[in-house]
């Protein structure tokens, strides 16, 4: 009897090993290469509520979802250096990231941008004082 269970157990496990899909090797391959500083991403952060976009951050970097302090960590490829970025998320926050084919953009493969949009900052209606 124990030799049957032990047959069938290793049967199981040798048919249920191999049984990664395609897409699931797909996902891990792209992810590592994101990971490892190989692909040019680009992160739209946007108010949902306005729907203005907050800022855009293109270049080499590595994206984790904290979903515990609520915020993106981001780290990215500077030249020869890496630079930490903490994104805070809240419920009328959200982010976008697309992976860029580094031969069809303006982006360079050595420095990272940070474009922040103007109008969030800079307040529309600003009294002067003499």
């Amino acid at each position: 009897m124990k030799k049957i269970l032990f047959i069938m157990l290793m049967v199981m496990t040798v048919t249920f090993t191999g049984c990664s899909s395609q897409a699931d090797r797909v996902e891990h391959n792209l992810t590592k290469q994101a990971d490892n500083f190989n692909v040019v991403r680009e992160l739209t952060v946007i108010n949902c509520i306005e729907g203005d976009v907050l800022f855009q951050m293109s270049g080499r970097m590595s994206i984790t979802a904290d979903t515990m302090d609520n915020q993106l960590e981001i780290i990215v490829e500077d030249g020869d250096t890496y630079v930490k970025h903490f994104i805070g998320l809240s419920d009328n926050v959200t982010y976008v990231i697309e992976d860029l084919n580094l031969g069809n953009n303006e982006v360079s493969k050595y420095r990272y941008t940070l474009n922040f949009n103007p109008n969030m900052w800079v307040p529309v209606n600003v009294d002067m004082i003499d």
